[in-house]
């Protein structure tokens, strides 16, 4: 939780998300994506973070950029359990979690 507070901090209202903040709201999901089972409560918050600093579409483009980006370097997430992140977490995202994402679709 406190990765989490830290990045509310960070992101004040009118600034475009980064990569940085992106990163951090999903750094705990990293054993889930590539492992499968279930995602911890930590990852939630984090996922339930990014929603909350994403507001804007433009954001929303960014951070799927960032996802993609963030994919590439672990190789071996699982697709599926990237797709039913949101879903488990109970989160209803604007940002699919998935490397084949055409981030310029988001609205």
């Amino acid at each position: 939780m406190l990765v989490v507070a830290l990045v509310q901090i960070m992101v004040k209202p009118g600034e475009a998300v980064t990569c940085g903040q992106v990163d951090a709201s999903l750094a705990s999901c990293i054993s889930y994506l590539t492992a499968g089972g279930s995602p911890s409560a930590v990852c939630c918050d984090g996922l339930k973070n990014l929603k909350t600093i994403t507001p804007p579409t433009a954001d929303r483009r960014a951070a799927c950029d960032c996802v993609k980006a963030a994919a590439a370097r672990y190789p071996n997430i699982k697709e599926d359990a990237a797709s039913s992140l949101p879903t488990k977490c109970g989160v209803q995202m604007n940002i699919p979690i998935s490397r084949s994402t055409n981030c310029a679709n988001i609205n």
